[in-house]
């Protein structure tokens, strides 16, 4: 986990500027395709999994090294060869992986939060789960460990697999002529993430796009059928957290609903969207049927609440590259409370951008904790080891955190209703 917290520490930087570069490029060829709310929730949502990463919480099925041990029948030398062969394994592993999430039901709720967003761009691409508490990737991994590939390469090649599917999240870059044959490119992933019928589950490679081609699930994005994001059942919510459990909420709603005892256990394992026949009747849910008519999910926002949630969403960044910069320091325990507190902030301010009324209640909340914890401890977690006024500036964002939670929910909504009624 530690080495996983280190490469975050140089990414989160370098996502920050690819970021910056593609917001900015928007607005100079006037085609912003970021909207403030949406790409704080995306972010947000980042930043929620790759706490859970760090701090390691989850079960793990099988690890890569057991398997190593116990089904590696080639010893290969470490050359270029090697690490061509393990990423491709990994790519493939990937695929099979990720069309595992398209088309079984419970599969999908780790990754319908990667699909929430109703937009597509570089925010976007952080969605990622953090519903996916039992990890079985390994699983996937059974050929490389056949050719004894070593568990450090693999250890070195999964994070650049994963932040090298970050790039093609964006739509200000077109067909790439013949690199369309062989990688996955912005194109094939706008496919990919439409929610047009005749784009659904397409595009599933992650590095290499010779998987879909070769295994049927290859689409090319059409000029006459502009591609439209999002899920067929919006997640409707600016909160990541909702967002990564209400696929399974509703497959646990509809397992106790149906009276159906082969439904209650199938109901799991059947394709994605699947639903028992009594429930689906009894308890319909509303699904997108005209793509290019339907109301995107927004709230009623101010531009000081805009300005306030890229606040708080920079005030994320700085928490969790201190803490990723400090990992070891902080301690196993303290790094699960500094991720609560991170994890609570999240919830608080996305909560407060869906303008519910119990944001406050959050906010509060996590102000006083956070001005307690510092008075007990004297500090925050060693930043004054680096900065000498470290806790008060953090001590200044927990007030902050408290006054804004307030403003916003009683005086300028307060406000906000009354200009209506007029």
């Amino acid at each position: 986990m530690e080495s996983y917290a280190q490469a975050l520490l140089y990414a989160i930087p370098f996502f920050v500027v690819l970021l910056a570069i593609e917001i900015g490029y928007g607005y100079f060829v006037k085609d912003q395709k970021h909207k403030v709310l949406d790409s704080v929730s995306s972010i947000s949502a980042g930043f929620t999994n790759i706490i859970k990463d760090t701090l390691g919480l989850g079960f793990i099925l099988v690890t890569y090294p057991i398997l190593l041990e116990n089904l590696a029948v080639f010893t290969l030398e470490s050359t270029w060869l090697l690490w061509i062969v393990a990423f491709v394994v990994i790519d493939f592993a990937g695929y099979w992986n990720h069309r595992l999430n398209h088309k079984v039901n419970f599969f999908w709720n780790q990754h319908v939060i990667h699909h929430s967003s109703e937009e597509f761009n570089l925010a976007c691409a952080l969605r990622q789960s953090i519903s996916n508490l039992i990890g079985y990737f390994p699983l996937l991994l059974i050929p490389a460990a056949f050719f004894g590939v070593p568990n450090e390469i693999i250890a070195i090649l999964a994070p650049i697999h994963l932040f090298a599917q970050f790039w093609y999240h964006t739509q200000h870059i077109g067909k790439m002529g013949w690199a369309e044959y062989i990688i996955v490119t912005p194109s094939q992933h706008r496919v990919h993430h439409a929610i047009n019928p005749e784009y659904i589950d397409k595009n599933l490679g992650q590095i290499l796009c010779v998987w879909d081609r070769w295994f049927g699930t290859f689409q090319e994005e059409l000029e006459d059928v502009p591609p439209q994001y999002g899920v067929l059942k919006p997640a409707s919510t600016w909160n990541p957290i909702p967002i990564n459990f209400q696929h399974l909420w509703r497959l646990m709603q509809d397992a106790w609903r149906t009276k159906s005892y082969l439904d209650k256990l199938r109901i799991w394992f059947m394709p994605t969207g699947w639903r028992p026949e009594d429930v689906k009747t009894k308890y319909p849910i509303d699904i997108i049927e005209d793509v290019y008519g339907f109301t995107r999910y927004d709230t009623q926002a101010s531009i000081a609440l805009k300005v306030y949630a890229i606040f708080q969403l920079i005030a994320t960044t700085l928490f969790l590259w201190f803490m990723f910069y400090n990992y070891t320091e902080i301690g196993v325990s303290g790094l699960l409370l500094f991720g609560f507190v991170v994890f609570a902030g999240i919830y608080g301010y996305t909560t407060l951008m869906d303008r519910k009324q119990y944001a406050v209640y959050i906010e509060l909340f996590r102000g006083i904790f956070g001005l307690v914890l510092m008075l007990f401890s004297g500090d925050w977690f060693g930043l004054n080891n680096y900065i000498v006024v470290g806790s008060w500036l953090v001590a200044i964002y927990f007030m902050i955190t408290i006054f804004f939670g307030f403003y916003f929910t009683y005086f300028e909504s307060a406000v906000h209703n009354r200009k209506t009624m007029v």
